[in-house]
């Protein structure tokens, strides 16, 4: 019996509820193709944990498994407030301190904004819950007024739609994680608060200075990187880019954020890079074993207009039914691909560079010879990236010698990727090997998208077109 892929893939985040290799194991063998270690909790002791564990399991099950490390970035937080809580109202005035104690309307915050911030912008407190403009700037201090009722609570998070972070995105912490990261088993690094094209170049620039090959992702959650003459060069300048919902709603405005994630999603196949969408996927799991109608609706307009990839956050770092999201999840992928035409926002660029070209051509060849499965051959991944980017019907099959490019195409739109020694018919003989084993039916018709110097980055050229079985 012929098995059918995903074409979205599942990335799940690690966290207190499946804190355990047993967890781990589970969500591989239930459907997940990658894992979201959050470095915003927990520290590098929990990290290697983890990495430990999803190796493993990645082993035990047999396929390639995604790391992906997101970084926290500015995310500021308001301190400790005593017990834990404070009622305001709209009107007040208060004080937010760098390193402050709470003292009746003074209130703590664990990042120095009076630099970043000037008099007339928001401040969202509590992850959007009370608005406050501002009124005044002191060194380490800030003056805000209250815009609605409602209470504040200890070490929730800030959001400032009008600030220009001028660049300083990273802070100590973050290099820090990076640095740990680039001496770890990582494969993607999210960046946070990305706001221009820049940003991403600093942080390739870091990873390359520690022997670093993680791909990077850029996180869109601020008003500067959705700006028309930012967005695509943030898409050009990056590997992957996550459509980070949650704090992009509280940024810009919840309305705007499906058309933000369709035009994302559409650059991202346009450029031939990885798209992620994120954020309250599932959100309703987190307390229940069934997702709700518009989840199962989010998931499956997600998978018809082709993005790469669908994430899990609190659904499975703290819910109750961790794997029970990822099989709904999965369910809902597969039913909508199976009945529903894919329907790309964009099409690839076109390219002088032979690689691109030759990626089209085999899309194109696959439609018409109505082939079971394209065979990329790809050292790089980048081959794999380009058919993908041109969301062909039937499933892509990469085969690498390189472990890291492995773990990092399992995110990669309607592919499946094998580990394999380098040669001149690696991707005929990976067929014949599916086809044995039923991952491909008798007497398949496969397009292998290769070169004629295995091994060589840069150096596809050739498509071939096998019936297995002759």
């Amino acid at each position: 019996m012929e098995v059918i892929y995903k074409r979205a893939k599942i990335l799940a985040t690690v966290g207190p509820a499946t804190d355990s290799y047993e967890a781990i194991e589970d969500m591989v063998r239930a459907g997940c193709n990658g894992f979201r270690l959050n470095f915003s909790h927990g520290d590098h002791d929990q990290k290697d944990r983890w990495i430990g564990w999803i190796r493993q399991a990645a082993a035990e099950v047999g396929k390639p498994v995604a790391i992906l490390q997101d970084i926290q970035g500015p995310k500021i937080r308001l301190g400790d407030l005593n017990d834990n809580h404070q009622a305001v109202k709209k009107g007040d005035t208060l004080t937010l301190v760098y390193n402050g104690t709470h003292d009746n309307l003074t209130i703590p915050v664990q990042y120095d904004l009076s630099a970043k911030v000037k008099k007339g912008e928001r401040i969202y407190l509590f992850d959007g819950k009370i608005k406050t403009k501002v009124i005044s700037t002191n060194s380490k201090q800030i003056e805000v007024e209250v815009e609605n009722d409602g209470e504040l609570m200890s070490r929730k998070g800030l959001n400032l739609p009008d600030t220009d972070f001028g660049g300083d995105i990273l802070t100590k912490k973050d290099f820090a994680d990076l640095e740990y990261g680039a001496s770890h088993d990582i494969d993607y690094v999210a960046v946070s608060f990305i706001q221009s094209a820049a940003d991403i170049d600093a942080v390739r620039g870091f990873l390359a200075e520690h022997g670093s090959s993680a791909m990077v992702v850029a996180k869109i959650e601020t008003k500067a990187a959705i700006e028309d003459n930012e967005l695509e060069k943030i898409v050009e300048a990056s590997d992957g880019v996550m459509v980070a919902r949650g704090d992009l709603a509280v940024e810009v405005g919840a309305e705007i954020v499906p058309l933000i994630q369709r035009r994302i999603i559409g650059l991202c196949q346009k450029h031939a890079k990885l798209s992620i969408v994120a954020t309250q996927m599932m959100a309703s799991m987190v307390d229940n074993p069934e997702p709700t109608r518009a989840e199962v609706s989010d998931i499956a307009n997600a998978t018809i207009v082709g993005a790469d990839c669908l994430m899990l956050s609190d659904e499975t770092a703290n819910g109750k039914y961790p794997l029970e999201a990822i099989a709904s999840m999965k369910r809902t992928i597969l039913y909508t691909q199976e009945h529903v035409q894919v329907r790309p926002i964009d099409e690839p660029i076109s390219s002088e560079a032979h690689s691109v070209a030759i990626s089209a051509a085999a899309v194109k060849l696959a439609k018409q010879l109505h082939a079971d499965a394209i065979v990329a051959e790809t050292k790089s991944g980048a081959t794999a990236m380009h058919i993908a980017a041109n969301r062909p019907v039937r499933p892509i099959v990469s085969v690498t010698s390189d472990p890291r490019v492995a773990n990092q195409l399992s995110l990669l739109y309607a592919n499946k990727t094998f580990l394999k020694p380098d040669g001149d018919r690696a991707g005929i003989e990976l067929a014949k090997e599916l086809e044995k084993n039923g991952f491909l039916k008798p007497n398949a018709t496969v397009v292998v998208v290769s070169g004629r110097q295995p091994g060589l980055k840069g150096a596809t050229d050739t498509i071939r077109v096998r019936q297995l079985g002759n």
